[in-house]
């Protein structure tokens, strides 16, 4: 930047790899935070949610999930992750951004399209001068991002989110657009990226369809989705994806589930 001073700070979405300094910017140096209302309200909220231990809502969620009970027992009894740890302190004040704006970045005027179901109101911006996207974890080149359920809204169905916002960028996509994505290279091809997308989900719901004429907790839901072995670092993703499709399923009333007396719910899939 040559000296130049930082006076504002754009963010897509809540999460800390994305947020984590925003706060700093704006204490450090007087810089004004531009994000969606929601990114903002649940970044705020979480650096101010410190736990030392899970709390009994996310202990009773682990175990609707089936949580293997080593993973459980090790993870009841240790400090959680916590947003302050990562994210730094934000101040009160920001600047909203929402779907349909139009803002001036770089020389450039963006048209702004919110995403679903990684992150809620995740914002993406459209180049009307040429044929750049600022993609942010909505649109990724070689990696699908996580669609997880946690105990904040164990019910919700994020994948439902995911799919309707996929349809709903795909009409805006050329094959020229250079796509910046907040993760890996930048590409282009956005139109098929944006079916592969859309195909990948539903090709694991119907991976897991098959798996599910067995009853199944979610935690032995990892083989259809993944199709690789999940390890302790990855399992609490894995958990939170897996129960995300399997409560579409359930939306989509393909799938029955009971609750056992341990507190995991069993999954059926309908006849």
């Amino acid at each position: 930047l040559a000296g130049k001073p930082v006076t504002r700070v754009i963010v897509t979405h809540h999460h800390p790899d994305h947020v984590g300094l925003a706060g700093w910017f704006q204490a450090e140096y007087g810089a004004e935070l531009w994000t969606t209302r929601t990114a903002w309200l649940f970044s705020r909220m979480l650096t101010l949610d410190v736990q030392d231990r899970p709390t009994p809502q996310t202990l009773a969620f682990w175990r609707s999930g089936g949580m293997d009970p080593a993973i459980y027992e090790k993870r009841a009894n240790e400090r959680p992750f916590n947003f302050s740890d990562v994210v730094a302190p934000m101040p009160l004040g920001f600047k909203r951004i929402k779907q349909g704006d139009v803002i001036r970045i770089g020389g450039r005027d963006w048209d702004v399209h919110i995403g679903n179901g990684h992150a809620p109101e995740h914002a993406t911006f459209w180049s009307r001068d040429d044929n750049l996207v600022l993609g942010g974890d909505q649109l990724l080149p070689s990696i699908s991002p996580n669609i997880g359920v946690y105990a904040t809204e164990p019910d919700a169905d994020p994948v439902a989110d995911w799919l309707e916002s996929c349809e709903r960028l795909t009409p805006l996509a050329r094959e020229d657009h250079l796509v910046l994505g907040g993760h890996k290279l930048p590409f282009i091809g956005l139109p098929t990226r944006l079916r592969q997308l859309i195909e990948n989900h539903h090709g694991c719901l119907k991976r897991l369809a098959e798996h599910l004429q067995t009853p199944r907790v979610a935690s032995d839901c990892f083989a259809p989705l993944f199709k690789r072995k999940i390890d302790e670092g990855t399992y609490g993703l894995a958990l939170v994806e897996a129960m995300a499709h399997l409560n579409h399923m359930l939306a989509m009333g393909q799938v029955t589930r009971v609750r056992r007396d341990n507190g995991a719910w069993l999954w059926s899939l309908k006849g």
